[in-house]
Parts: C-alpha cells; sequence; structure tokens
C-alpha cells in the first residue's frame, strides 16, 4: 500500500455503544451515589460561580461597553487603559463651570467644594473597583478558565472510558452468546461426521473471541477504575475552592465596606463645609417649611439641614441646651475609640484625633447620629460614625 493513500480512522468503540445508549438498546454502567453527589456539587459550583462572576461584573462597571473593551483588552493580553470614573467626569465638569460662572461667588464656591467631594468619591470608588477585581473576581475566573476546565477534560475522558468499558462488556455477553449456541448439536448432527465438524470448529472460534473479549473487558475495567479515581480526587477538591472562593468574598466585602465608609465620611465632610457658607439655606430664621407632604422638591431640599453639624441638642424651634449645664447621666455612659480625625465645626461640637479613647452618652431627645463626647474636662457633641464603642 502506498504511504500517500488514505487510511481513515478505526471507529471508537464508545460510539456505537453511546448512540445504543441513547435509543435503550444498550446497558449503561452506573457512578456510584457518592461521585453522582460530587459531580453534581461541581455542576452547581461552576454555574453559580459563572453567575456570581458576571453580577460582580455588572456592578463593578454597569456600562456593557466598556465591559466589553475590557473584556478585548484581557484577551490580547493588553493593559487596559485607564478611564474616568463617573464621579471624577462629574467634578470636572462641577470645578468647570465654578470657574466659568464665578469661583467667588457662593454658587461658585459651593461648585468647588462639592467638586473636590466627587473626585474623593470617584478615586474611591477607582480604589474598590480595582481592589475587588484583584480579590474576587481574579480567583473567580481562574477557578473557570483554570481548575473547571481541567475537571471538564478528565470527566469527558472518564465518559469514554466508561463507554469503552460498557461495550466491552457488550461484546463479552454477544461473544458467549454466541460461543454456548456453537456447542449445543441437535441430535440429527451427530450423524453427520462434517456438521460436526463444523460445529467444533465453530465453537473453538468462539472460545477464542471470548477469551479475547474478556481480556479487553480487563483493560477496559482497569483504564475505567484509574480515571475515575483521577475525577474523583479532582471533583473532591472542589472544597477546597469553596473554602479559597469564601476567603475571597470576605476581601470582597472588607473591601465594600471600606468603600462605603470613605464615602459616608467624604459626604459628611463635604456637608459640614457647605453649612459654614454664607448664603446657603442652612441655619436660617425663616418660617418653618410646610409638611413635606405638601412641599415641592425644590423647597423641601432649600429648607432641609443639610448637614449633622446644625443637628442640635434639642428639638428644632427649642433653644439649643447649654454644654456647660450637661451632666452625663447617672448609669448609661460608655467609653468609644474614635476611628478619625473629626474637626469641631463650632463650639458645640468636640475635635478628635483618631485613635483616643473619650467617655460618650445620649441625652433624652438628641438626634441618634450625635453623643455627648467627654475628654478631661472638654465636652461637645460628636457624631457617632466616627466611634467605636466599647463594652
Amino acid at each position: 500500500m502506498s504511504q500517500d493513500m488514505l487510511v481513515l480512522p478505526t471507529p471508537q468503540p464508545y460510539i456505537p455503544q453511546f448512540t445504543e445508549e441513547k435509543f435503550g438498546q444498550a446497558e449503561k454502567t452506573e457512578l456510584d451515589a457518592h461521585f453522582e453527589n460530587l459531580l453534581s456539587r461541581a455542576d452547581s459550583t461552576k454555574n453559580w460561580t459563572e453567575k456570581i462572576l458576571r453580577q460582580t461584573e455588572v456592578l463593578l462597571q454597569p456600562n456593557p461597553s466598556a465591559r466589553v473593551e475590557e473584556f478585548l483588552y484581557e484577551k490580547l493580553d493588553r493593559k487596559v487603559p485607564s478611564r474616568v470614573t463617573n464621579g471624577e467626569l462629574l467634578a470636572q465638569y462641577m470645578a468647570e463651570a465654578a470657574s466659568e460662572l464665578g469661583p467667588t461667588t457662593p454658587y461658585g464656591k459651593t461648585l468647588t467644594k462639592v467638586a473636590e467631594a466627587e473626585k474623593r468619591l470617584g478615586a474611591a470608588e477607582r480604589d474598590f473597583i480595582h481592589t475587588a477585581s484583584i480579590n474576587f473576581l481574579t480567583p473567580l475566573r481562574n477557578f473557570l478558565e483554570g481548575d473547571w476546565k481541567t475537571i471538564s477534560k478528565e470527566r469527558r475522558l472518564l465518559q469514554n472510558r466508561r463507554l469503552d468499558l460498557d461495550a466491552c462488556k457488550a461484546r463479552l455477553k454477544k461473544a458467549k452468546a454466541a460461543e454456548a449456541k456453537a456447542t449445543t448439536v441437535p441430535d440429527f448432527q451427530e450423524t453427520r461426521p462434517r456438521n460436526y465438524i463444523l460445529s467444533a470448529s465453530a465453537s473453538a472460534l468462539w472460545n477464542d473471541e471470548v477469551d479475547k473479549a474478556e481480556q479487553e473487558l480487563r483493560v477496559a475495567q482497569t483504564e475505567f477504575d484509574r480515571q475515575a479515581e483521577v475525577t474523583r480526587l479532582l471533583l473532591e477538591g472542589i472544597s477546597s475552592t469553596h473554602v479559597n472562593h469564601l476567603r475571597c468574598l470576605h476581601e470582597f466585602v472588607e473591601s465594600q465596606t471600606t468603600y462605603y465608609a470613605q464615602c459616608y465620611r467624604h459626604m459628611l465632610d463635604l456637608q459640614k463645609q457647605l453649612g459654614r457658607f454664607p448664603g446657603t439655606f442652612v441655619g436660617t430664621t425663616e418660617p418653618a417649611s410646610p409638611p413635606l407632604s405638601s412641599t415641592s422638591p425644590t423647597t423641601a431640599a432649600a429648607t432641609m439641614p443639610v448637614g449633622p453639624s446644625v443637628a442640635g441638642l434639642a428639638p428644632p424651634g427649642e433653644a439649643a441646651l447649654c454644654l456647660e449645664e450637661v451632666t452625663p447621666p447617672a448609669s448609661g455612659t460608655r467609653k468609644a475609640r474614635v476611628l478619625y480625625d473629626y474637626e469641631a465645626a463650632d463650639s458645640s461640637e468636640l475635635a478628635l484625633l483618631a485613635d483616643e479613647l473619650i467617655t460618650v452618652y445620649s441625652l433624652p431627645g438628641m438626634d441618634p447620629d450625635w453623643l455627648i463626647g467627654e475628654r478631661g474636662n472638654k465636652k461637645g457633641k460628636v457624631p457617632v460614625t466616627y466611634l467605636e464603642l466599647l463594652s
């Protein structure tokens, strides 16, 4: 035979076996219950990891076009270009508007302050996206593109080994049936030597076929058992994957908590600064606004206090309580550790330094976001969000 002639590959035995199984014409070797549970858990892990990954990507980057662009850059193994966040873009517009409309006017000054806060918010968002991508998205992608592909490859190989095994079982069964039929000689053939000789010859041939089928079955069984063990070990490794994803989930929550805490702190600082600007609506002596249900959104926003610095110790309309007259309750005082530096907005507040310990307590009618803080002979209102209350 010429070497240039095309040699067709021999059909794999599992192909007809697979077809017969689909039509219910062949028996199938079933895996044990533990193995089936491992397969089910692995499939669930893969499916939910994909869903969580996709939705986290949407959370971090709501723009679908930007997500597609980042995906293409990653596939091309190129660095994703730096993209301005929405907060930073808003800060840029506000700063440019303040410059053009008059940076010394009340409106221009307010635009400048809000622009600075929005810029800080944008920077915090950028840090959060970067941290979440490294600590959460990357491990999920590594599992789907690495470990899961290995598991899928070994599972397909196990499926082929199982089909080979079942094909060998079917072949052996047919050979034994043919051998039994060949060794059974009718009485009328016993008087005919030629038929008897043919029957004996056929029996010997089928006996050889049975031996060959048994040998192939032993080889197929060995290969199937070996592949089942490899696949089982990989599937049991899903437990380690869960532990790793659990750690990544904690890091994601931590980064998200830090991000929202930064945003809240920036906005509190902005509110304090806006409350000090002349010409704003904070602290005016205008008559009380009508109920919110009958007030337009514009009027409500204009008359609503902007920051916690104007939340006095007494309800609105009453005179502010004199700090010199405030005495701590007989019970209910607690120690608190200061989390961040805090600059007092006026004489009624107490300036704070990070990590210092102060005594705090509440008074009837106080805003729940504030406490009275004491440090030595100094006393004043302090925001609860800047404190860690100790037992």
